[in-house]
């Protein structure tokens, strides 16, 4: 297949091309040195007006509008995104669609956000004093503080870098990766700012493996009633054997007269107690549990239960207490499976 399509390219006359393999990781090298060399010369520089951009952003009673174009404009979305899974209402404007309507999107309670790293964008300049009149409050991203952008807006945030990793020095790269970072950077001490909470995070991301582990819990996936595998403690080890195999868990909870857990009997008991017991009608399953047994509570995260399980000695089901130890369900691996947790 390979063979023919080098055919094909040499009948259309297209120049055979070969990848010197260390020419390509230098280069890819090259490209990663300066691109963190970049990072690291922004975090050196920060100082007053990002915690200036940081407060107006936080005051800001509407929301904050994030503009950009070009490969800034995929980083403005970018921004806009994290921002409003972060506890920032926020969205993207296209500053060439603004001009010809969607201004009336923003209004004075709005702060907006520009992202150019020449700071003379056209679209964005002539933007500029339009949402000035209108009362919203500009700040601007860019990579040279004498630029018209940077002089019109209330805050600017200097993401300039020495040189961009483009080995042409033309496609923007380096700075397209400062200005990506300072954004998280703002997106980030705004969450700190607010108190925004992992419970905050799992609302914003309902759907999905992310929103699955945040918002699923313990109640959600366990066993319990009919189909929860419980014995007294005075129970034989053929009445453990029959409600094991009757609910299909490979164990049974252990109580005691109270409804407490008092241990808990598995597959793994049974085979180790096989060679020690004589009749299997009047051997105590107490006699033979695992006692202390793992347990979690029902308002756990059910992610919470794969940690547990996962500590050696591994085990693949968990009893579920309440407070005072009394068993109120249980979990297997295969239910966190069903549920999509792991």
């Amino acid at each position: 297949m390979i063979a023919h399509a080098d055919a094909r390219e040499r009948a259309r006359g297209a120049p055979s091309r070969v990848v010197d393999a260390q020419r390509a990781l230098d280069l890819a090298r090259s490209v990663l040195d300066i691109e963190a060399r970049a990072i690291a010369s922004l975090s050196a520089r920060l100082a007053s007006p990002f915690v200036a951009a940081v407060e107006l952003m936080l005051r800001c009673r509407g929301r904050v509008v994030v503009s950009g174009i070009g490969k800034s404009g995929h980083v403005a979305r970018k921004l806009a995104a994290t921002l409003a899974s972060t506890g920032t209402p926020a969205f993207f404007v296209h500053p060439a669609e603004a001009g010809h309507g969607d201004l009336g999107m923003i209004t004075a309670d709005d702060v907006v956000v520009m992202l150019s790293n020449s700071g003379e964008t056209d679209e964005l300049v002539l933007l500029a004093p339009h949402l000035k009149r209108q009362g919203a409050a500009l700040i601007a991203l860019t990579g040279n503080d004498k630029s018209s952008l940077a002089q019109s807006a209330d805050v600017h945030l200097d993401a300039a870098v020495d040189a961009e990793a483009c080995p042409l020095g033309l496609a923007p790269t380096a700075s397209t990766t400062a200005a990506l970072a300072l954004g998280d950077a703002l997106a980030l001490a705004l969450l700190d700012a607010r108190g925004f909470s992992v419970e905050d995070f799992a609302r914003s991301h309902p759907g999905g493996a992310l929103g699955r582990r945040l918002l699923t819990r313990v109640r959600d996936v366990m066993r319990e009633g009919d189909a929860l595998p419980r014995v007294p403690q005075a129970a034989t080890l053929a009445e453990a054997i029959v409600e094991m195999t009757s609910k299909g868990m490979g164990m049974t909870a252990v109580v005691d007269t109270h409804g407490r857990i008092a241990g808990i009997f598995t597959d793994g008991d049974l085979r180790r107690s096989l060679s020690r017991v004589a009749d299997p009608m009047t051997a105590r399953v107490d006699a033979l549990m695992t006692k202390g047994p793992r347990t979690i509570g029902a308002e756990r995260l059910a992610a919470d239960c794969i940690v547990l399980m996962e500590t050696p000695p591994k085990i693949t089901a968990l009893l579920v207490a309440d407070d005072d130890g009394a068993l109120v369900g249980a979990v297997q691996m295969h239910d966190l499976f069903r549920a999509r947790v792991v």
